[in-house]
């Protein structure tokens, strides 16, 4: 498997790239640090896997996932991160991500992630999965990255026309994305919707469809 790896930090990306030379079917063939240069490099590398960094100066690892989905639509791409804020997992697998792996787990699971996503599955670190099944009494759907926004401006108590010039978006598309929030939450009121959104951002920290934080 041809792999290229996006991090900031050259540390990172070194013992990466050594700890994957340890195994003779995995081939680092190129790096970045930034999204233009990510860019690039899978233009011309052409690789089979990208090991993507979420939280890195001047580049969103999660939108650049998307637009790499966008550019190159059978490009796998592996999360590894520190961050284990449920949103961002949400926010990466939505985006395209075929796995989230925590940097501070153990090196067994990059090799067992790089194994799920090569045979054509996905795969979550496992203590993810932990927390993801001690959450099991309250499933909610995933909300696109434009309705986690807009759900967050609710919580900031913004008005739909507020939110609209934030986005430089419509009156009328804010209200769309707040009915269909709504409906994926099975929501009955506006009242309830807010209530829901200030709760949420309680709980998951501020701006869960922005940048993570560095």
């Amino acid at each position: 498997m041809r792999i290229v790896l996006v991090d900031d930090h050259a540390l990172v990306r070194e013992g990466v790239r050594a700890l994957l030379a340890s195994q003779p079917a995995l081939e680092v063939v190129g790096e970045a640090a930034q999204a233009d240069e990510a860019l690039l490099r899978v233009a011309e590398l052409q690789p089979d896997l990208v090991l993507m960094d979420i939280g890195m100066k001047h580049t969103n690892g999660i939108h650049l996932t998307a637009e790499l989905q966008r550019l190159h639509p059978g490009l796998a791409v592996l999360m590894l991160s520190m961050y284990d804020n449920p949103e961002y997992v949400h926010q990466a697998l939505q985006a395209g991500a075929r796995g989230y792996v925590l940097k501070d787990g153990p090196s067994s699971e990059i090799f067992a992630a790089i194994e799920a996503i090569g045979a054509g599955g996905n795969y979550l670190s496992t203590q993810l999965t932990r927390a993801a099944g001690a959450r099991t009494d309250d499933p909610r759907p995933l909300l696109s990255e434009r309705e986690s926004e807009i759900l967050n401006g609710l919580a900031r108590g913004l008005s739909s026309k507020q939110i609209a010039a934030q986005f430089d978006l419509s009156v009328r598309t804010v209200e769309t994305h707040r009915q269909n929030i709504r409906r994926k939450l099975k929501i009955a009121g506006q009242a309830e919707l807010i209530r829901y959104a200030v709760e949420r951002c309680r709980t998951h920290g501020d701006a869960p469809g922005g940048d993570p934080p560095r």
